[in-house]
């Protein structure tokens, strides 16, 4: 069994919405998660539905202020980008932070406020899952090092090739953030990692093993990393992390919390239970867990997280 990884993710949306702009919080708070035995720093992508810092030049300056602890973008929206110019960029802070890069990516959630995000942009909402596919493979080719020609629905060039190289041969591991068969069969036919947020643990455990299954199948067989992305809101007063919860997740979304309940993991309690909450998603085979932190204070929301929950759920899993 792989060991079990904790992530947090930075908090870049809930900054840009109290309309704090200042971003030396955010890469203290990455260089402060790594201090605390994390395993992971994350950051968010969206550019108009839910606006916030743009994830990869906030994980390039949190390159810079650490060493060990992995960066992944939780999730980027590749059809919003030409694959050539992602790619590079990809490239270049797999180089600054050496090697420690994911590529967590995702289609978007089908939603009116998505689909404004695309049509502000240029892009077309239905191709997105087509241009996330294609993206990964132009992109993939192109860490390669070598010259490379495409043509494909949706972009065609010849004779081009990126620099730098990135780290690694092939280039930093792509995560996917996926649900439902098609998304699913698409993460084990093309990622190495998948990063949902299933509402319960039970659903975990059976699209875990669907993705799993069918990655084996694959010739040749696959390795998928199976991680979660949940969202926590601590406090020893369940009653108060429950409203806390409300305010946070409404705020961030712009919806009611009962709509993001039913997709999402999602927990208010304390601390213990908390732990106990994400103890279940490890059982069914989690074993990178990103947390986001539902808080005002999440300076101290980290240091709780990381000294009152993570230790539990890890002695669980021994």
């Amino acid at each position: 069994m792989t060991t079990l990884k904790f992530g947090y993710l930075l908090p870049t949306r809930e900054l840009a919405v109290r309309n704090e702009h200042d971003l030396a919080p955010l890469v203290s708070q990455a260089r402060r998660a790594e201090q605390l035995g994390l395993d992971s720093v994350w950051a968010g992508d969206s550019p108009v539905t839910r606006p916030r810092a743009d994830p990869l030049l906030l994980l390039a300056a949190a390159a810079q202020a650490t060493e060990r602890v992995t960066l992944g973008t939780a999730v980027l929206l590749p059809a919003l980008r030409h694959p050539i110019l992602l790619a590079q960029r990809f490239a270049t802070l797999d180089r600054l932070s050496g090697g420690r890069l994911i590529a967590g990516l995702g289609g978007g959630f089908p939603n009116q406020a998505t689909r404004a995000q695309f049509a502000a942009l240029g892009v077309g909402f239905r191709s997105r899952m087509s241009r996330l596919e294609e993206s990964i493979h132009v992109m993939r080719r192109l860490w390669s090092g070598r010259t490379v020609s495409c043509k494909g629905d949706h972009f065609a060039f010849e004779d081009l090739r990126i620099a730098p190289s990135p780290s690694s041969s092939g280039g930093p591991p792509i995560w996917l953030a996926a649900g439902g068969a098609a998304g699913l069969r698409r993460v084990a036919r093309l990622a190495d990692g998948w990063l949902p947020y299933p509402p319960t643990a039970a659903t975990y455990v059976q699209e875990c093993e669907f993705v799993s299954s069918t990655a084996e199948q694959a010739v040749p067989p696959r390795a998928v990393t199976p991680a979660l992305y949940a969202t926590l809101c601590l406090d020893e007063d369940p009653e108060i992390a429950h409203r806390r919860l409300r305010t946070s997740v409404e705020s961030y979304y712009n919806a009611p919390l009962e709509f993001i309940t039913a997709l999402q993991a999602v927990f208010a309690g304390t601390p213990r239970q908390a732990a106990a909450w994400l103890s279940g998603y490890v059982e069914a085979g989690a074993r990178h867990v990103v947390i986001r932190l539902a808080t005002d204070d999440h300076a101290g929301g980290l240091e709780e997280l990381a000294e009152r929950v993570l230790p539990l759920v890890r002695a669980k899993d021994q």
